[in-house]
């Protein structure tokens, strides 16, 4: 499992699935609840299996300990 983190769009990506995986993607489920702010987005590959979730606004959703230790991109 990888966390990667981009401050410049605020959003997290935890991806679950290893390197070496190269099963095609599937698909994307877009979750958009009502009751928080932002979005979360689950990816799935192409035989129906968890691979990742990106959220959006992260640093509002995850602890801050969590965000500060995580690979950061741009």
């Amino acid at each position: 499992m990888k966390i990667k983190y981009d401050p410049s769009v605020d959003a997290a990506y935890i991806q679950l699935k290893s390197d070496d995986d190269h099963t095609s993607f599937g698909f994307t489920y877009c979750c958009d609840p009502a009751e928080v702010e932002g979005q979360v987005h689950l990816d799935f590959d192409s035989e129906g299996r968890l691979v990742g979730i990106e959220i959006l606004q992260a640093s509002k959703k995850l602890p801050q300990y969590l965000i500060s230790t995580t690979e950061t991109t741009s």
